[in-house]
């Protein structure tokens, strides 16, 4: 028996399935479908208006990542990459301030590691397995071993602003800047190119709120801590 052209055509896709009418929104409809998050990554915060400000970390070129600010800002960012998916690798002389952090992250599977000031060894970062090492190393941190490369993010703690931070600051894809002395304040605003109005508001931040800079753009941004993040690490301080 031959077989209809129409029905041939459709051998190995099964039956034709009943008509119904297409799931279709208007124009003016799309608006309210949209997600809260405007981008990519870790939620760090939030900005002047409520709005979730978002970091993309995990990325195909390398990323360098300055901030000047207290070691909670840099633990509870590094908690947050590790739930994007990235193994967290801190380069550290203090790793009894990290200590509970690494054995109480990842649900018992080892997502964070803790190596000595100089000692990180190669990661082998991949777009499936992601990595960002957060250098925890003083005010004068040496030349890393381990450099940001694709799929491998770095992170530099200054707890103040230190004489090797112009340079960090430079070569930083993006800077973060808690509270800092008028002094400092004024020189970061020298460094980074700031109004007058973000350089005095740097003096006075509150616990818990960075500006953010690329060469580009700026935003104040408050890092609000989940129950989890509280009972970890506290509340949000901006010093150790």
């Amino acid at each position: 028996m031959s077989v209809p052209t129409s029905a041939r055509a459709r051998l190995g896709f099964g039956l034709i399935g009943p008509r119904r009418s297409r799931h279709t929104v208007s124009v003016e409809q799309l608006a309210s479908m949209a997600l809260p998050v405007g981008d990519d990554g870790m939620v760090i915060g939030v900005d002047a208006e409520g709005r979730p400000a978002v970091l993309g970390i995990n990325r195909p070129t390398p990323y360098d990542v300055t901030l000047i600010g207290g070691l909670w800002t840099a633990q509870v960012l590094a908690l947050r990459a590790a739930a994007t998916g990235a193994r967290i690798v801190v380069e550290t002389g203090r790793a009894h301030a990290w200590t509970g952090l690494a054995q109480a992250a990842g649900g018992g599977q080892p997502c964070i590691s803790l190596h000595d000031v100089g000692r990180v060894p190669p990661q082998g970062a991949s777009a499936g397995s992601p990595v960002v090492v957060v250098r925890d190393c003083g005010m004068r941190p040496p030349r890393g071993r381990v450099v940001s490369g694709p799929w491998q993010s770095v992170m530099t703690l200054l707890p103040y602003l230190s004489p090797v931070a112009a340079g960090l600051m430079k070569r930083a894809s993006l800077v973060g800047i808690q509270r800092v002395s008028p002094d400092e304040a004024a020189q970061i605003g020298r460094i980074a190119h700031l109004p007058a109005t973000a350089t005095q508001a740097l003096s006075t931040l509150a616990d818990g709120v960075t500006l953010w800079c690329t060469e580009r753009d700026r935003q104040f941004v408050m890092t609000q801590a989940t129950d989890a993040e509280t009972g970890l690490l506290g509340g949000a301080r901006r010093m150790d």
